[in-house]
């Protein structure tokens, strides 16, 4: 701890949160959970385990007169064997809507992912503390956006001057649910992430369940949506049941219809948004699974590879393309009852010019400066004058 200031330590608690669906108390602090107890009770799956205590979109927030905040945070950061090493998950400080500052942690917990073996080691490791400095003095209002890509344990936040709850807002909430590139990806910092983008050009408060890898159509996961208060809601479906080779086309519409019905019980009238997925050429026509590229790996560079066989598309495999006909289906379908219902094709976010421009660096997942593209094409589109999610 840094002895320069007159500290005042604030005990963390769900109150300082936002973004987050439930908080667990832990040996250290308290872990933020973007999905509920119920929920994480019922998953059997690590890395839907994993991304969900990820806390993409969670931020803490609150008013002061602080000119130097220290928040001391115990990281599970990820590590990949054969892959360039990834850099420390960022925390963003905005202060009255701006950026102010970035910083990170560069101790916790290291899980090493073996991905050719299958296998994950658990290296303990130690907290460690981000600092703010030279923030300007009088009231303000303070949000410290937690990376992304790291399970984060929150055990103390230290300013110089007393921390009152944040003003209550008069915001939408938008409640989003999607696959990795919803959770994050490649993006630069939880900032620089597509929904947080969008949600700051449209004017709404976000709450963000996009689960690397786990849009799998999980009824726990829609049952958490439909319980958790929202005005707007968007569902991404079909990247992640692709890549799984999760169910084919017989399975996959029931599912979507049974996913729908759960969020319609909690929200029969607000908005909601069905995406499908953005262009991602090696699963356009070719179904998976899918698997990283053993060669890419052993050159030090992760990129991933379609397994699967076109012809199999006769036998119901699923690509991306049989997947947007069959959402824009279903959705055509069901707005003949529910005039709230609305389809969006996700290559309107990202599409064949946006490949040829910005392809995918690892073939699956776009990076810092198309989830900006992204973001501000959805924020267009969604919150737009005539969108669906128009905010008055």
């Amino acid at each position: 701890m840094n002895t320069e200031h007159d500290w005042i330590t604030t005990p963390v608690t769900a109150d300082h949160l936002r973004g987050a669906l439930d908080v667990e108390r832990t040996e250290h602090g308290v872990l933020p959970h973007r999905l509920p107890a119920r929920a994480r009770a019922q998953n059997t799956d690590g890395q839907l385990a994993m991304a969900e205590s990820q806390p993409s979109g969670v931020r803490l927030a609150f008013r002061t007169r602080a000119t130097a905040i220290e928040l001391d945070t115990l990281p599970t950061k990820r590590s990949y064997v054969g892959a360039p090493p990834r850099p420390d998950g960022v925390y963003d400080l905005i202060v009255d809507g701006r950026r102010a500052g970035q910083g990170s942690v560069s101790d916790g917990h290291v899980v090493v992912v073996d991905m050719v073996a299958g296998t994950a080691e658990h290296r303990p490791g130690h907290p460690g503390t981000v600092r703010f400095t030279g923030l300007a003095e009088g009231d303000k209002d303070v949000e410290i956006w937690l990376p992304h890509n790291e399970t984060t344990e929150l055990i103390a936040l230290r300013t110089d001057a007393p921390v009152e709850p944040a003003r209550e807002t008069d915001r939408k909430v938008w409640l989003h649910h999607g696959s990795s590139i919803s959770h994050g990806s490649d993006a630069a910092s939880p900032t620089g992430i597509w929904p947080v983008l969008a949600a700051s050009l449209g004017g709404v408060e976000l709450i963000n369940l996009g689960l690397a890898g786990s849009a799998l159509l999980d009824p726990f996961t829609a049952r958490a949506l439909r319980d958790t208060p929202a005005d707007l809601i968007s569902v991404k479906i079909g990247i992640n049941l692709v890549n799984m080779d999760l169910m084919r086309l017989r399975a996959f519409g029931p599912a979507v219809h049974g996913f729908l019905d759960t969020v319609r019980e909690g929200h029969p009238t607000a908005p909601l948004l069905v995406v499908s997925p953005i262009l991602c050429p090696i699963h356009e026509d070719t179904p998976g699974p899918c698997a990283p590229d053993l060669d890419g790996l052993k050159e030090g560079r992760l990129r991933f590879v379609a397994m699967g066989d076109p012809a199999e598309r006769a036998g119901g495999k699923l690509t991306l393309g049989v997947i947007r006909d069959e959402l824009s289906r279903i959705v055509k379908q069901r707005a003949a009852d529910d005039p709230n219902l609305h389809y969006l094709d996700g290559r309107d976010l990202y599409g064949e010019a946006d490949s040829a421009e910005l392809p995918l660096p690892d073939d699956l997942h776009p990076d810092a400066t198309t989830h900006h593209r992204i973001g501000e094409r959805f924020a267009h589109i969604a919150f737009g004058a005539d969108g669906p999610f128009a905010v008055s």
